[in-house]
């Protein structure tokens, strides 16, 4: 099994609090730091004018403050960036930091930031084609001397890519979505697979999302490794991750009053929905502990992308919460 590791997501807007989350988050000890791939976010707890910064130069900005903790885009949109530029880009940042990059990559989903900066918004099925080629292109001009790649979307030409990333033979591959076809993607060419809801409508539907419970995570699960095996992968090889909003607290009241908040926020009646969703940690420090718990025994998750809503919570989950997986 996977070294059980904790990514720490930045809170994007202001650049001064960002930084200061990554340094912190290095000193605690999480494994990675990430920032979303999004221009804009229209959500629960974000305004839609709220300031919001490009990942990849943030993630430039990052490197340079930090020394051990890696760099993690959660998770790139495909569409945004032709993907001989992204090769380019993310060997650029290997280099930078020195080979702490993870490409966390993905297919693209929200309709509206497509429509508002012009870039064209294909069908699912056609979008995930393009990821597809996009990740073979990616792989071509990482390893390839004298890149050359043909494909129905895509093309590269002796596009040469040097330097190349400092992580051999590239950097890992994190495929994020839960797709069925994501996860064939993810069985055959990821190293990571970032599993959670897929997204189909352009826009996070909060009551589909919720249906994504721990018997459909294992299902999906399922899947995926019939892909793997048909491809020959070893199963062991390839990283069980996801996502989680963590509410944690040392007092069981306060932890019930986060969670009944949050609920309500995401216009959910019972509490116990979103407090049993694979997407949220919620609780004390012990029932923290006893959820992670579950989901590596039961999903071989040993990736956990965390989300908090403030600093001290980090800390918190890094001092009483951490330690237990080292």
């Amino acid at each position: 099994m996977h070294p059980v590791k904790f990514n720490l997501g930045l809170p994007n807007g202001d650049f001064a609090t960002m930084a200061s989350f990554a340094r912190r988050g290095e000193e605690l000890g999480y494994y990675s730091v990430s920032v979303d791939d999004h221009f804009f976010m229209r959500g629960l707890m974000s305004d839609i004018r709220s300031p919001h910064l490009e990942c990849y130069t943030t993630l430039a900005a990052v490197a340079s403050l930090t020394s051990t903790v890696k760099l993690v885009p959660m998770v790139t949109s495909m569409s945004y960036r032709n993907p001989t530029l992204l090769a380019k880009m993310i060997a650029t940042l290997d280099n930078i930091s020195n080979g702490r990059f993870i490409a966390g990559l993905g297919a693209g989903w929200f309709k509206e930031e497509y429509i508002a900066y012009n870039y064209p918004y294909p069908s699912n099925a056609e979008r995930i084609d393009q990821f597809a080629e996009g990740v073979k292109l990616l792989k071509a001009m990482w390893t390839q001397d004298e890149p050359v790649y043909r494909g129905r979307y895509f093309s590269a030409d002796k596009a040469y890519c040097f330097p190349k990333p400092i992580q051999k033979p590239h950097p890992p591959i994190m495929i994020g979505g839960g797709g069925k076809r994501i996860l064939k993607l993810a069985a055959e060419e990821g190293d990571i697979l970032n599993l959670n809801p897929p997204i189909t409508r352009g826009t996070v539907d909060i009551s589909e999302a919720l249906k994504f419970d721990r018997a459909e995570v294992k299902r999906r699960i399922g899947i995926f490794d019939a892909f793997a095996k048909s491809a020959g992968r070893d199963l062991g090889a390839i990283e069980m991750s996801g996502q989680t909003f963590v509410l944690i607290a040392r007092e069981k009241s306060v932890a019930e009053a986060m969670i009944k908040a949050t609920a309500q926020a995401m216009g959910v009646a019972d509490s116990d929905a979103a407090r049993n969703s694979p997407q949220v940690l919620v609780g004390t420090v012990d029932e923290v502990r006893r959820e992670i718990d579950y989901r590596i025994e039961n999903f071989r998750m040993t990736y956990f992308v965390c989300q908090f809503m403030a600093l001290d919570a980090a800390e918190l989950f890094a001092s009483e919460v951490m330690p237990s997986y080292r």
